[in-house]
């Protein structure tokens, strides 16, 4: 089974999804998912003294602007096993230019969590919160000489958008028949 081809989306988009876990929160490793195999892959351990403030994965099923999966971050109170699945709610949308493309991040809470469940929208969440997830972005690629600009987080209803096209175009994708391959 591959966690990006193979598992539902879910029922309820572009609302509520499943989310596949690459990297927990708190770490500090870049894990990425290998398209060919499904496995993991480790990427790189972050160059800067920084950690990810939430769950970090993918929504399945989706084919960004990147050629890669959906990005979704998602917030909950413990850090959650990589490959694990789990349902999310998308509460906000938050955009990043990383090398000249946008690179959006979807911004969701795990619906299975009594700690964030009852929120909908980012603006509820104690700002804070906020700031250290786009600080996180601005500055985990420094130490690399990467730079990017990370947009101010915007509400659920600029995600939906973003779900639904990034579904479609892994439709429009798949339904042609690609492979991603070595090469």
């Amino acid at each position: 089974m591959h966690p990006w081809h193979d598992v539902t989306p879910g029922e309820q988009l572009p609302e509520q999804f499943q989310a596949i876990v690459e990297i927990p929160q708190g770490s500090s490793v870049k894990y990425e998912l290998d398209k060919e195999t499904g496995l993991l892959r480790l990427d790189r351990m972050l160059y800067s003294a920084v950690y990810y403030p939430s769950n970090y994965g993918f929504i399945p099923q989706t084919l960004a602007e990147d050629d890669d999966p959906l990005d979704v971050l998602v917030l909950c109170k413990e850090p959650v096993d990589p490959l694990t699945i789990l349902n999310a709610r998308a509460i906000g949308l938050m955009t990043m230019i990383d090398a000249g493309a946008k690179d959006h991040k979807v911004l969701a809470v795990a619906t299975d969590d009594p700690e964030y469940n009852w929120c909908t929208e980012a603006g509820e969440l104690p700002a804070h919160r906020l700031n250290m997830v786009r600080r996180f972005f601005q500055d985990y690629k420094m130490l690399e000489g990467k730079a990017v600009e990370v947009d101010e987080i915007q509400p659920a209803a600029a995600a939906r958008p973003v779900i639904e096209d990034a579904l479609n175009e892994y439709s429009k994708k798949r339904r042609k028949g690609f492979q991603y391959h070595k090469g």
